[in-house]
């Protein structure tokens, strides 16, 4: 889907949660995170337990991009990268009408 406005991508209902609940988790485990030295207030487990929804997360968001055949604007691209695809052309034209 685009947005007509602005040629930009619109983004589903659940892709704009999932978006919306990496941020919310990221912003907690900043806040949570010790200064150096400190011991961390979290469990073991539950940091465990946020690495997975993080990866859960990001492999949805891999899928719904997928699905709508966008590649995700967050990866890096760098000068001098090749591409993995192919043009291929075809000729249209009867084979038979060249004899």
């Amino acid at each position: 889907m685009t947005d007509k406005s602005n040629n930009e991508p619109t983004l589903s209902v659940e892709h704009r949660v999932l978006i919306v609940m990496r941020q919310v988790l990221a912003s907690i485990v900043r806040e949570v995170t010790p200064q150096p030295g400190m011991r961390h207030p979290l469990s073991r487990q539950t940091i465990d337990d946020i690495k997975k929804c993080f990866s859960l997360i990001s492999a949805r968001e891999r899928e719904l991009q997928a699905e709508d055949g966008q590649t995700s604007p967050h990866r890096p691209s760098y000068p001098g990268d090749t591409s993995n695809s192919q043009i291929v052309e075809f000729d249209s034209s009867d084979p038979a009408a060249k004899k």
